[in-house]
């Protein structure tokens, strides 16, 4: 065997014209071009440090000198005011941000590719000296079932609806974008707002895949506003969009250790919203302080009249904005709440009762009482003893006092007119979804047992189809079972205590059933009237011996609706879970149009919170409040996720 010997000089006179050749190709600042693109610092931005503990892995990057991790909406007003950023540079933060994680928690389904243009438009006008509120240049997400009409998809996270055209902004984008916030993009969820399946993985959809909280990447994230709550708890956002059936803004907010303010029904308009059910719709919001979910709930409530159900809130709202109500630990002291244990708390883990009694003892520390036993009348009947369960009444074998009698008709109904708005698609119907969803079973799981995140393939859909809309005997007795249970006989009659009234009742969120209470205490409608044809979509208003009841037009449906209403519920970070070290929170419920009450005694627990250490706990150790995600599993990519 012959070897061939290169000689040193050779070598030399070879790298040369490498090198040269180089330079003639690519000019002289190829090669530096090329090594100015290389990450000589990856750790521990860039990939995660796994020598470092949990909380330490995903550090996130100040944004030109500026630290925006955990950062209020109000520190980074106070940046931009000053000249330390720009709405451009803040937004570009972020993506970097989202770019760090996302790749874990899969809480961004889709950025706005205008985002930069909107920005810098944002940022001429602060120029200009015109600051158009609190949120002016801050980023934001939406649930992907919240309709804006620009150049990203709404979808509920299905494929069916891929390409599909919006006909207008959902009135809550166009009132944001109008406030001077900037829509950075859509967030993921759980399919069709977890109407779709009833046994699946939470946080999962077609097109989004599976979001996961950043506590505990293997477990529940809380849904289905799922990718909404993660992207605020991550930092990849300021605040974001959800909305609410049952829980779904109460439950990832408190999963994900930030605050949700879940409104009454009719405060904040669903136009514009992929619909579940027109008596327990309502858009809500998420922040990682109080203070900022209630600047988003100033932005978004009012009146709409492609909402009906918004005229209802006349003379129930502040006149100077909830922000009006936040206070201090200050104003606890003569507060009174009530605490039903029997209901609610008795279905709370043991170590979780005695993390969240300890934050009780703080609370009464600061001078407020709290009234054990003040039940909802009809719990034994009405909250499930095994958790959440919307079909709780058929469980009992009564489906006329059963939740999911409603929705399913609901559903039905508000999503075939919903889809009647969009064009560019040939989804014009439930049995359109149902039978797309059985074409594309390998990504929509439409037949159980083809997609593990859909074990039961698409029986929620099917459910609602089998109803074919009709709102029989059966559906108004269990409409009228529902409101009636949970409402005067249920959440109004536990607030009454000694013929006073209670500031509040304090429950665990993480107990399903709670949420689902107040849920289930939306619209109170009458017995069907006779039938009205509609004129308008205006509210027809009946004679004067009925001064109470309207005939409203949601999605083009006639109703009859009561213009009381209920129910709302705001969550606070409470508590971790020492096994799963997954959060929980501490939340409070209260009558229809109370939001002002709920940010009063929120805010005020949060600066105790924030501010006050128990005899029995640290600082460091002091849990119930907000902490670091500990990204438990992040290299995990089990599904279905486990309910932990």
């Amino acid at each position: 065997m012959q070897y061939i010997q290169i000689s040193s000089i050779s070598l030399f006179l070879s790298l040369i014209t490498l090198s040269t050749l180089v330079n003639f190709v690519y000019g002289q600042d190829g090669p530096d071009l090329a090594s100015s693109q290389v990450d000589k610092i990856s750790l521990p931005y860039d990939f995660p440090d796994q020598s470092q503990p949990g909380d330490k892995l995903f550090p996130m990057r100040e944004c030109h000198g500026v630290k925006i991790e955990e950062a209020t909406i109000d520190q980074l007003q106070h940046s931009m005011s000053i000249g330390q950023l720009t709405a451009q540079q803040l937004a570009s933060c972020y993506v970097d941000r989202i770019t760090q994680v996302d790749g874990y928690v899969n809480a961004v389904l889709q950025l706005n590719p205008d985002y930069l243009q909107i920005a810098s438009q944002l940022d001429s006008l602060r120029k200009a000296g015109t600051v158009l509120s609190p949120l002016h240049g801050i980023p934001f997400l939406v649930k992907d079932n919240i309709a804006s009409k620009d150049r990203m998809e709404t979808t509920a996270g299905s494929y069916a609806l891929q390409g599909s055209v919006v006909p207008s902004d959902a009135h809550v984008v166009y009132r944001l974008r109008a406030a001077g916030a900037l829509l950075l993009g859509k967030a993921t969820l759980s399919e069709w707002a977890d109407m779709r399946s009833n046994n699946y993985s939470e946080g999962f959809s077609g097109r989004g895949g599976q979001a996961r909280s950043a506590y505990n990447l293997t477990v529940n994230p809380g849904g289905s506003s799922s990718g909404s709550a993660i992207a605020v708890a991550v930092n990849e956002v300021a605040f974001a969009l959800g909305t609410e059936t049952d829980g779904s803004v109460i439950n990832p907010a408190e999963r994900n250790a930030i605050v949700g303010i879940k409104p009454t029904v009719g405060l904040t308009s669903r136009a514009g919203v992929i619909p579940e059910s027109e008596h327990q719709d309502t858009v809500g919001t998420f922040g990682r302080t109080v203070r900022d979910a209630t600047y988003v709930l100033d932005a978004i409530y009012g009146v709409d009249h492609l909402d009906n159900y918004t005229l209802a809130q006349t003379g129930h709202t502040p006149q100077d904005g909830y922000v009006a109500s936040l206070s201090t630990k200050d104003a606890l002291k003569g507060a009174t709440f009530g605490l039903p244990w029997q209901s609610f708390w008795t279905q709370a883990d043991p170590a979780q009762q005695a993390q969240l009694v300890e934050l009780l003892d703080l609370i009464t520390s600061a001078g407020a009482t709290i009234i054990n036993g003040t039940e909802i009348p009809d719990y034994e009947t009405i909250v499930s003893p095994n958790g959440w369960n919307w079909d709780y009444g058929s469980t009992r074998g009564r489906p006329n006092e059963s939740e999911y009698t409603v929705i399913k008709v609901d559903f039905y109904n508000n999503i075939n007119t919903y889809l009647s708005t969009l064009t560019n698609t040939n989804i014009k119907s439930l049995q359109d979804i149902v039978q797309y969803n059985i074409d594309n079973t390998g990504s929509e799981g439409g037949l159980p047992n083809t997609n593990p995140a859909f074990a039961s393939g698409q029986d929620g859909l099917l459910a609602s189809l089998e109803t074919k809309g009709i709102r029989n005997e059966t559906y108004w007795q269990a409409l009228a079972f529902i409101q009636r249970s949970t409402r005067e006989n249920g959440i109004d009659a536990a607030l009454l205590h000694d013929g006073k009234l209670l500031d509040g009742l304090l429950v665990p969120p993480d107990v399903g059933p709670s949420y689902q209470i107040a849920a289930q205490a939306g619209k109170k409608l009458s017995f069907p009237l006779p039938k009205i044809k509609p004129i308008s979509n205006r509210p027809l208003y009946l004679n004067n011996t009925q001064p109470n009841l309207i005939i409203i037009n949601y999605h083009n449906i006639l109703i009859h609706q009561n213009k009381h209403k209920g129910y709302p519920m705001i969550t606070i970070p409470a508590g971790i879970n020492k096994v799963s070290n997954m959060p929980y929170g501490l939340a409070i419920m209260n009558t229809a149009w109370s939001e002002s009450t709920l940010v009063k005694w929120a805010s005020a627990i949060e600066d105790l919170q924030l501010t006050e250490v128990t005899s029995s706990s640290s600082s460091e150790d002091m849990e119930y409040r907000r902490t670091a995600p500990k990204w438990n599993g992040y290299r995990e990519r089990n599904i279905p996720v486990l309910n932990a």
